[in-house]
Protein backbone atom coordinates (compact mmCIF):
# COMPACT_ATOMS: atom_id res chain seq x y z
CA UNK A 1 0.00 0.00 0.00
CA UNK A 2 1.07 3.60 -0.53
CA UNK A 3 3.07 5.02 2.38
CA UNK A 4 1.33 8.36 2.91
CA UNK A 5 3.04 8.72 6.33
CA UNK A 6 6.41 8.84 4.60
CA UNK A 7 5.09 11.66 2.37
CA UNK A 8 3.77 13.74 5.28
CA UNK A 9 6.84 13.11 7.45
CA UNK A 10 9.18 14.38 4.75
CA UNK A 11 7.06 17.49 4.12
CA UNK A 12 6.87 18.25 7.85
CA UNK A 13 10.66 18.11 8.11
CA UNK A 14 11.09 20.27 5.01
CA UNK A 15 8.69 22.82 6.48
CA UNK A 16 10.77 22.95 9.68
CA UNK A 17 14.09 23.06 7.78
CA UNK A 18 13.30 25.18 4.73
CA UNK A 19 16.86 25.79 3.57
CA UNK A 20 19.14 24.57 0.80
CA UNK A 21 21.55 22.76 3.13
CA UNK A 22 18.86 20.53 4.67
CA UNK A 23 17.23 19.93 1.28
CA UNK A 24 20.52 18.76 -0.24
CA UNK A 25 21.39 16.58 2.76
CA UNK A 26 18.04 14.75 2.61
CA UNK A 27 17.92 13.99 -1.10
CA UNK A 28 17.23 10.28 -0.59
CA UNK A 29 14.28 10.97 1.74
CA UNK A 30 12.86 13.36 -0.84
CA UNK A 31 13.17 10.77 -3.60
CA UNK A 32 11.39 8.14 -1.53
CA UNK A 33 8.59 10.57 -0.66
CA UNK A 34 8.25 11.57 -4.32
CA UNK A 35 8.05 7.92 -5.34
CA UNK A 36 5.20 7.35 -2.88
CA UNK A 37 3.40 10.45 -4.14
CA UNK A 38 3.74 9.26 -7.73
CA UNK A 39 2.29 5.87 -6.68
CA UNK A 40 -0.63 7.78 -5.17
CA UNK A 41 -1.16 9.73 -8.40
CA UNK A 42 -1.01 6.52 -10.45
CA UNK A 43 -3.67 4.93 -8.23
CA UNK A 44 -5.85 8.03 -8.62
CA UNK A 45 -5.41 7.98 -12.40
CA UNK A 46 -6.59 4.38 -12.55
CA UNK A 47 -9.55 5.00 -10.25
CA UNK A 48 -10.60 8.31 -11.86
CA UNK A 49 -10.20 6.66 -15.25
CA UNK A 50 -13.24 4.51 -14.49
CA UNK A 51 -15.46 7.59 -14.88
CA UNK A 52 -13.14 9.85 -16.92
CA UNK A 53 -11.12 7.91 -19.50
CA UNK A 54 -9.57 11.11 -20.89
CA UNK A 55 -6.91 11.11 -18.14
CA UNK A 56 -5.75 7.47 -18.37
CA UNK A 57 -2.79 8.18 -20.68
CA UNK A 58 -0.99 10.35 -18.12
CA UNK A 59 2.36 9.54 -16.51
CA UNK A 60 2.31 10.60 -12.82
CA UNK A 61 5.79 12.13 -13.03
CA UNK A 62 4.54 14.55 -15.71
CA UNK A 63 1.67 15.81 -13.51
CA UNK A 64 3.63 16.95 -10.45
CA UNK A 65 4.96 20.40 -9.57
CA UNK A 66 8.40 21.32 -8.25
CA UNK A 67 9.12 21.99 -4.59
CA UNK A 68 11.48 24.83 -5.53
CA UNK A 69 9.79 28.23 -5.20
CA UNK A 70 10.23 31.27 -7.45
CA UNK A 71 11.06 33.90 -4.82
CA UNK A 72 11.85 36.79 -7.18
CA UNK A 73 8.59 38.66 -6.57
CA UNK A 74 7.71 37.25 -3.14
CA UNK A 75 8.24 38.65 0.36
CA UNK A 76 8.64 35.05 1.52
CA UNK A 77 12.17 34.08 0.52
CA UNK A 78 12.04 30.47 1.78
CA UNK A 79 13.40 28.42 -1.13
CA UNK A 80 10.92 25.50 -1.04
CA UNK A 81 7.20 24.93 -0.95
CA UNK A 82 6.70 21.96 1.43
CA UNK A 83 3.82 20.64 -0.64
CA UNK A 84 3.40 17.81 -3.13
CA UNK A 85 0.98 18.89 -5.86
CA UNK A 86 -0.41 17.37 -9.04
CA UNK A 87 -3.04 18.26 -11.61
CA UNK A 88 -4.64 15.36 -13.48
CA UNK A 89 -6.42 16.33 -16.69
CA UNK A 90 -6.72 15.26 -20.31
CA UNK A 91 -3.75 17.52 -21.12
CA UNK A 92 -1.69 16.77 -18.06
CA UNK A 93 -0.87 19.47 -15.56
CA UNK A 94 -1.79 22.44 -17.75
CA UNK A 95 -4.46 24.52 -15.98
CA UNK A 96 -6.79 24.21 -18.98
CA UNK A 97 -8.59 21.90 -19.63
CA UNK A 98 -9.52 21.75 -15.96
CA UNK A 99 -9.21 18.48 -14.08
CA UNK A 100 -8.47 17.05 -10.65
CA UNK A 101 -6.00 18.77 -8.33
CA UNK A 102 -4.37 17.25 -5.27
CA UNK A 103 -2.18 19.15 -2.82
CA UNK A 104 -0.57 17.42 0.16
CA UNK A 105 0.89 19.71 2.79
CA UNK A 106 1.48 19.17 6.52
CA UNK A 107 -0.50 20.70 9.39
CA UNK A 108 -3.94 20.08 7.87
CA UNK A 109 -3.35 22.21 4.76
CA UNK A 110 -3.92 19.42 2.22
CA UNK A 111 -6.83 19.66 -0.18
CA UNK A 112 -8.52 18.20 -3.25
CA UNK A 113 -9.59 20.64 -5.94
CA UNK A 114 -11.11 21.09 -9.36
CA UNK A 115 -12.06 23.80 -11.82
CA UNK A 116 -10.07 26.82 -12.98
CA UNK A 117 -7.65 28.11 -10.33
CA UNK A 118 -5.76 30.48 -12.63
CA UNK A 119 -7.31 33.95 -12.90
CA UNK A 120 -4.65 35.48 -15.15
CA UNK A 121 -6.19 34.17 -18.38
CA UNK A 122 -8.71 36.90 -19.27
CA UNK A 123 -9.78 34.97 -22.40
CA UNK A 124 -10.69 31.95 -20.27
CA UNK A 125 -12.66 34.08 -17.82
CA UNK A 126 -14.59 35.71 -20.66
CA UNK A 127 -15.36 32.33 -22.24
CA UNK A 128 -16.78 31.02 -18.98
CA UNK A 129 -18.84 34.18 -18.39
CA UNK A 130 -20.27 34.01 -21.89
CA UNK A 131 -21.11 30.33 -21.45
CA UNK A 132 -22.80 31.11 -18.12
CA UNK A 133 -25.01 33.66 -19.87
CA UNK A 134 -26.03 31.06 -22.47
CA UNK A 135 -26.43 28.13 -20.05
CA UNK A 136 -27.36 29.53 -16.61
CA UNK A 137 -29.85 26.82 -15.65
CA UNK A 138 -27.39 23.99 -16.23
CA UNK A 139 -24.76 25.70 -14.08
CA UNK A 140 -27.20 26.31 -11.23
CA UNK A 141 -28.41 22.72 -11.48
CA UNK A 142 -24.82 21.46 -11.12
CA UNK A 143 -23.84 23.61 -8.12
CA UNK A 144 -27.17 23.05 -6.33
CA UNK A 145 -26.99 19.28 -6.67
CA UNK A 146 -27.20 17.66 -3.24
CA UNK A 147 -24.05 15.54 -3.58
CA UNK A 148 -22.07 18.49 -4.98
CA UNK A 149 -23.17 20.70 -2.08
CA UNK A 150 -22.09 18.02 0.41
CA UNK A 151 -18.49 18.60 -0.67
CA UNK A 152 -18.10 21.93 -2.43
CA UNK A 153 -19.07 25.53 -2.99
CA UNK A 154 -17.72 27.55 -5.90
CA UNK A 155 -14.68 29.67 -5.01
CA UNK A 156 -12.60 32.13 -6.98
CA UNK A 157 -11.17 35.62 -7.32
CA UNK A 158 -14.10 38.03 -7.64
CA UNK A 159 -14.82 41.54 -8.87
CA UNK A 160 -16.97 43.81 -6.69
CA UNK A 161 -19.53 44.28 -9.45
CA UNK A 162 -20.83 42.42 -12.49
CA UNK A 163 -18.53 43.48 -15.37
CA UNK A 164 -19.80 45.79 -18.09
CA UNK A 165 -21.68 44.06 -20.88
CA UNK A 166 -23.31 41.49 -18.57
CA UNK A 167 -26.77 41.61 -17.01
CA UNK A 168 -26.56 42.42 -13.26
CA UNK A 169 -30.04 40.92 -12.85
CA UNK A 170 -29.09 37.55 -14.37
CA UNK A 171 -29.73 34.41 -12.33
CA UNK A 172 -25.97 33.84 -12.42
CA UNK A 173 -24.99 37.49 -11.82
CA UNK A 174 -22.97 36.62 -8.71
CA UNK A 175 -20.88 34.15 -10.70
CA UNK A 176 -20.32 36.62 -13.54
CA UNK A 177 -18.15 38.55 -11.05
CA UNK A 178 -15.73 35.62 -10.82
CA UNK A 179 -12.35 35.64 -12.59
CA UNK A 180 -11.56 32.05 -11.54
CA UNK A 181 -13.95 29.22 -10.75
CA UNK A 182 -12.67 26.44 -8.54
CA UNK A 183 -13.53 23.90 -5.85
CA UNK A 184 -11.63 22.89 -2.72
CA UNK A 185 -12.12 20.22 -0.07
CA UNK A 186 -9.60 20.34 2.79
CA UNK A 187 -8.24 17.18 4.40
CA UNK A 188 -6.85 16.51 7.87
CA UNK A 189 -3.41 14.90 8.22
CA UNK A 190 -5.01 11.96 10.05
CA UNK A 191 -7.21 11.26 7.01
CA UNK A 192 -4.19 11.14 4.71
CA UNK A 193 -2.37 8.69 6.99
CA UNK A 194 -5.09 6.12 6.32
CA UNK A 195 -4.12 5.75 2.67
CA UNK A 196 -6.88 3.38 1.60
CA UNK A 197 -9.69 5.49 3.07
CA UNK A 198 -8.06 8.68 1.79
CA UNK A 199 -7.96 7.38 -1.78
CA UNK A 200 -11.57 6.18 -1.58
CA UNK A 201 -12.66 9.60 -0.31
CA UNK A 202 -10.62 11.45 -2.93
CA UNK A 203 -12.10 9.42 -5.78
CA UNK A 204 -15.62 10.00 -4.46
CA UNK A 205 -15.05 13.78 -4.34
CA UNK A 206 -13.37 13.87 -7.74
CA UNK A 207 -16.33 12.02 -9.24
CA UNK A 208 -18.71 14.55 -7.65
CA UNK A 209 -16.89 17.42 -9.39
CA UNK A 210 -17.09 15.87 -12.88
CA UNK A 211 -20.24 17.80 -13.97
CA UNK A 212 -18.64 21.09 -12.83
CA UNK A 213 -15.37 20.36 -14.64
CA UNK A 214 -17.26 19.22 -17.77
CA UNK A 215 -19.27 22.45 -17.80
CA UNK A 216 -16.13 24.59 -17.59
CA UNK A 217 -14.33 22.55 -20.21
CA UNK A 218 -17.23 23.00 -22.63
CA UNK A 219 -16.97 26.75 -22.04
CA UNK A 220 -13.19 26.59 -22.59
CA UNK A 221 -13.28 24.37 -25.66
CA UNK A 222 -11.71 27.00 -27.95
CA UNK A 223 -9.18 28.26 -25.40
CA UNK A 224 -5.55 28.38 -26.53
CA UNK A 225 -2.73 28.53 -23.99
CA UNK A 226 -0.63 31.68 -24.54
CA UNK A 227 2.71 31.09 -26.22
CA UNK A 228 5.68 31.75 -23.95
Amino acid sequence: MINTKLILDYLKELKRNNNKEWYAAHKEERKRAEEEFEKLIQELIMRIGKFDKSILHNNPKDLTFKLVRDTRFSHDKSPYNPTFRAHISSKGKLPIPVGYFISISPDHMSFLGGGLFADMFSDATEMIRNYLVLHPKKFLQIINDKEFMNYFSVLGTKLKNVPKGYDPDSDVAEFLKYKSFYLESYIQDSEILNAECFIDDAVKKFEAMVPFNTYLNKALKEFQMPLR
